[in-house]
């Protein structure tokens, strides 16, 4: 069972006392799903794997970009999202403690949402002990400090009187920017990725150090990978989209034999 401690992080993967009796199964950890009823494929992927891979994992970790976009948990009253939330609480209700990290699409899930899903929501970054390993979770998007208009907007989106403010306008008019927004980053889609957009040497080398891990996990860039870094090892994440004429997705695995890239079954 993962513990949070004064330190702010979490230690799991050795039974102990209070523990469940299926401690020692693997983590599994995933993210940038972009959920939504425009990729019904992809959608359909993420259910086989919450009904079917899940079920050898003792913790889910989605580590941000569950949704497409999220501009508040009235949105819970739509048939897509709350199927979506039904689906995930059936992990909570197998014994499959889930846990959820905001990405940059989604920064604005909240209780209501946590509460439906079955969910815990994680602060980003984290810091978990799995396995004897202690491990650093990120969305990414805070690591791309090359994008400074970027950094800036986020700074802003994550002020709670900023949140509190775009919350009480009318459900509508939030779909609406959702949508306009939406629609640029599907223009941009084909565009060639800049190194603006990608994490910085500098950046990860300080959450190496503060977060004093050798492992750090995050998503975001869609550049799924095994990074050698000077400060030790990062794992990148992969997108989701089987909607787009190719096969993205996959999560990592951590267990007693350690970490391992797996894809989509």
């Amino acid at each position: 069972m993962l513990q949070e401690t004064p330190l702010r992080s979490v230690a799991a993967g050795v039974p102990g006392e209070g523990q469940r009796p299926h401690a020692a199964r693997p983590f599994f950890f995933l993210s940038d799903l972009h959920l939504g009823e425009a990729i019904p494929h992809t959608v359909a992927a993420f259910e086989h794997f919450v009904r079917v891979t899940a079920e050898a994992a003792d913790s889910v970790f989605i580590l941000g970009d569950l949704f497409e976009y999220w501009v508040g948990d009235d949105m819970l009253a739509e048939p897509f999202v709350a199927r979506i939330a039904a689906l995930l609480h059936t992990l909570s209700e197998r014994g499959i403690a889930l846990y959820i990290m905001h990405g940059n699409r989604d920064f604005l899930l909240g209780k209501r949402f946590m509460k439906a899903a079955g969910a815990i929501w994680l602060p980003d970054p984290f810091v978990i002990t799995a396995f004897g390993t202690r491990i650093a979770l990120a969305h990414g998007d805070a690591l791309c400090t090359a994008d400074r208009g970027y950094q800036l907007f986020r700074h802003f989106a994550r002020n709670r009187f900023a949140q509190m403010l775009f919350l009480a306008w009318p459900f509508q008019w939030r779909r609406r920017l959702a949508e306009n927004m939406r629609s640029k980053s599907e223009h941009g889609r084909t565009r060639p990725m800049s190194i603006k957009y990608d994490v910085t040497p500098k950046a990860v080398a300080a959450l190496f150090k503060a977060s004093k891990t050798a492992t750090i996990i995050h998503g975001h860039t869609h550049l799924p990978a095994r990074h050698r870094e000077p400060g030790g090892t990062r794992w990148v994440l992969p997108d989701w989209d089987l909607d787009h004429g190719g096969h993205r997705g996959g999560y990592l695995r951590i267990d007693a034999q350690g970490i391992r890239a797996l894809p989509l079954e």
